[in-house]
């Protein structure tokens, strides 16, 4: 298969994030293709800024709404394969969203599976190394022992 571009594709993204009794919790969501575990994203919109374009695929992709960072945690890369079959190298800017509501009803409710999950859990299920770097260190600068050590003491 070819690629289409040399220059990476711009894409926004959520994490969702909401602490229930002190642990730290991560909303994980499918493709609607492959089903592999990821988070909300997609391309930017015009006369919004990435982090509200990130929130609103939050919205439509997981029925989450709160309160989302201007700045990003950070980004990763991936190929995103096209209908045609071509691979479009995408750079994913990725904003924490603290979930405040969750609907019950939302645009692609019906189209993908939603998983409240520990940090650990998400690293788990998330395929891709950027993500899995980038839910990484959210986890430690949100207070958490860092990921490592929770997998260390949850084997004992």
């Amino acid at each position: 298969m070819s690629s289409v571009a040399s220059v990476p594709s711009l894409q926004y993204a959520a994490l969702p994030w909401r602490k229930v009794h002190g642990a730290l919790q991560i909303l994980l969501i499918t493709t609607r293709t492959t089903h592999r575990w990821i988070v909300p994203k997609g391309w930017p919109v015009v006369d919004i800024s990435p982090s509200e374009a990130a929130a609103t695929e939050a919205l439509e992709e997981a029925g989450v709404t709160g309160k989302i960072s201007e700045k990003p945690l950070g980004s990763f890369g991936y190929d995103k394969r096209l209908k045609n079959g071509d691979l479009l190298p995408c750079k994913v800017l990725v904003y924490p969203l603290q979930v405040t509501h969750q609907r019950r009803n939302w645009i692609e409710k019906a189209a993908r599976q939603t998983e409240w999950c520990s940090p650990l859990e998400a690293l788990q299920r998330v395929s891709e190394p950027g993500l899995r770097r980038i839910i990484a260190k959210f986890a430690n600068i949100s207070g958490r022992r860092p990921v490592e050590r929770q997998a260390r003491t949850a084997a004992r």
